[in-house]
């Protein structure tokens, strides 16, 4: 079921930028005082927090909304959990505020253990009723009432660790009338003494773990009272960080929960593994007293030379109406021994090589293609190639000369399986194109090095065919930014009674697939399978996957639907975004945090293209904060009932203003 293959009709290698469309900012942004200020402080002080748990609380949305009652609700910085009245309607002008309950205060006890809190958080549990945590361990249930309410139920979590720790809330699921079940996460505390820390490298101490938690409410046994009660818990699972998005998928009573490990059943024994043997390019250089690991003359290890990094198999470059690929062969090659065939859609390439190979001067494989794919059509008749012996080199240059049939198109790769294939392996290598034709003489003194260092043992990291980028990017890369956007995340599917779904089995001999998340859907947004897409990077674009029908078991797939052209590019620009969330068909909003109080935060608005093979795109951009309302703390939305189909309210959540967005 989570096989995430990308159409490539859906992707546009003409595709130029995005133009801007104004939106008024006078009459689409409204902003309100807020008279209670979110809570931020979470961190005891005692220890430091994981990596995972800065993250987490990073993108923490302390915001949630509720589109049938027009509300929102979220936790102040006294534990008030304060609730909003959103105007949706022609008579009402403003938003309201109040109170429906003061939580007590956590009171922060010593312990053996030094336990973080997490921050306070609230979501509906119904249009009338809220479920709100204190960050401490306890979860109040508070019906809406003209007047301040009072719970009725108040609940705590065992988790069986060495302390029960704090947990956040993070979705809840309406199974029936009278049931609900809540998804809850909490930092796993090991019972065995030792002390949780940092999994930092080359120390011995405990792995930081969490632990996903499904409990159930039963609805009809809530009534006012103040004591405690437990919950039920019908499932638990652990991983190694914190879940970035959960949904509860009713045609396959599961629920898919998103996060940056898989979460599995801790009480389940793990059959054992092999000792993992490195092989020898993982083997790193020892340092010693008084060596300099800088230095040219350092060796990969004492009686190991190891093997140096090895060059690409090939280096291109293209312009609007051609692709140039060099290939290096032995200088020794007879021109004879060279088979090259073009045809519309695929590129043969075969060299006999056995005289070659057994002369010992080919570190590399030689290159054989049959009928291997390009990735856009070329004119047969224009393609020709040439063979260089490069003088007295040991290698030479065969270069492959081919004309664009669809000119101006921008190639990604020379080969289609290359930037299809999600599995890299020797024949799909992806190579970076090669902006300036001059830069093609590196191949050469590149393998001459390569050669020269598997003899003498010298490292040679850093050696490459080429240092260009594709033309979109000419000029503006920053490769160290753009493999940084987005998460890398995998899925897991837990069925509504916490057994691992049937297809999830079926396909457990898989490898596990990772997605690079570029967006999910706004909170708020989602009310049916049709509106759960997530966005994963995809080179420079967005693909957008959707769960849709299938023909096979569980009646239910992720298929390539559209994309978003350039959006992984433009969104590595942006230095402050705090939130990313996409409106199905409507666009992808990437929200700065704010950070930078001089000039505010904006929203930067990416919509898709009209038709497919569009060359531009539209894109807004909106002032969420003009400087003087703080740090973006939340985001979510409201769907219109009596405006445009799927016309929407942005509901913003800042240090010190309601910030109501319309006309997205």
């Amino acid at each position: 079921m989570d096989t995430f293959k990308i159409e490539r009709p859906l992707l546009n290698p003409k595709f130029e930028g995005y133009k801007l469309e104004p939106i008024p900012q006078e009459t689409a942004v409204s902003r309100y005082k807020l008279t209670r200020k979110p809570t931020q402080a979470t961190s005891s002080g005692k220890a430091p927090l994981s990596f995972q748990e800065m993250r987490s609380r990073i993108t923490h949305n302390h915001l949630s909304v509720d589109s049938e009652s027009a509300s929102a609700t979220y936790v102040d910085e006294d534990f008030n959990v304060c609730l909003i009245g959103v105007p949706i309607a022609g008579d009402v002008s403003e938003p309201s505020f109040r109170v429906i309950y003061e939580m007590p205060t956590p009171m922060d006890t010593s312990s053996e253990f030094t336990v973080q809190h997490e921050y306070p958080s609230s979501a509906f549990l119904s249009p009338t009723t809220i479920a709100a945590t204190d960050g401490n361990g306890l979860l109040y249930i508070l019906p809406i009432r003209g007047n301040a309410s009072s719970p009725v139920g108040i609940f705590t979590l065992r988790t069986g660790g060495a302390v029960d720790a704090p947990f956040r809330l993070h979705y809840i699921h309406r199974a029936s009338p009278t049931k609900a079940v809540l998804l809850l996460s909490s930092r796993f505390y090991p019972s065995d003494g030792k002390k949780p820390s940092r999994n930092a490298p080359g120390n011995n101490h405990t792995l930081i773990e969490f632990d996903i938690w499904a409990v159930k409410i039963e609805l009809l046994s809530l009534r006012p009272g103040s004591e405690p009660r437990e919950f039920e818990v019908l499932w638990h699972r652990r991983g190694q960080d914190v879940p970035i998005y959960a949904h509860f998928i009713e045609q396959v009573n599961s629920f898919l929960i998103l996060g940056g490990s898989s979460y599995s059943d801790p009480n389940m024994s793990i059959p054992p593994t092999n000792a993992y043997e490195p092989t020898v390019d993982e083997f790193a250089p020892i340092p010693r007293a008084n060596e300099d690991m800088d230095s040219s003359t350092a060796t990969v290890g004492a009686n190991d030379p190891g093997i140096p990094t090895k060059p690409p198999p090939y280096s291109w470059t293209q312009t609007s109406d051609s692709v140039t690929v060099a290939v290096p062969l032995p200088s020794n090659t007879p021109k004879i021994k060279i088979k090259v065939l073009f045809t519309t859609q695929t590129l043969t390439l075969h060299v006999d090589s056995y005289p070659l190979e057994s002369g010992g001067n080919s570190p590399l494989p030689i290159p054989h293609y049959s009928a291997k794919g390009l990735w856009d059509s070329v004119n047969t008749s224009s393609c020709f190639w040439t063979w260089d012996r490069e003088a007295e080199s040991s290698y030479g240059l065969l270069t492959l000369h081919m004309e664009k049939k669809n000119e101006g198109t921008r190639w990604m790769q020379v080969f289609a399986a290359s930037a299809s294939s999600l599995i890299s392996d020797e024949e799909n290598v992806e190579v970076p194109e090669t902006l300036d034709p001059s830069e093609l003489w590196h191949i050469c003194e590149s393998l001459e090095k390569y050669t020269g260092a598997l003899r003498i043992g010298e490292d040679t990291s850093g050696l490459g065919l080429g240092r260009g980028v594709p033309s979109l990017a000419e000029g503006e890369i920053d490769e160290e930014a753009d493999a940084a956007v987005g998460r890398e995340t995998r899925l897991t599917w837990i069925e509504a009674e916490g057994q691992v779904p049937a297809w999830v089995q079926d396909e457990g001999k898989r490898d596990e697939e990772i997605l690079t998340i570029l967006s999910t859907p706004m909170p708020g947004s989602v009310l049916g399978i049709n509106d759960i897409r997530l966005i994963s990077k995809q080179g420079l674009d967005g693909a957008v996957f959707s769960l849709v029908p299938a023909n096979s078991h569980p009646n239910l797939g992720w298929k390539h639907t559209s994309t978003y052209c350039a959006l992984a590019f433009v969104l590595a620009s942006k230095q402050d975004t705090r939130f990313t969330y996409h409106l199905p068909d409507r666009g992808v909003l990437a929200f700065e945090g704010g950070s930078m109080r001089d000039r505010g935060a904006n929203v930067y608005i990416y919509r898709p293209p009209a038709k497919a093979k569009d060359m531009w795109a539209k894109q807004s951009v909106l002032q969420v904060d003009d400087g003087s309302g703080g740090a973006l703390l939340g985001i979510g939305c409201i769907k219109l009932k009596d405006g445009k189909e799927g016309e929407v309210l942005l509901v913003c959540l800042t240090e010190g203003e309601l910030v109501l967005i319309r006309g997205i």
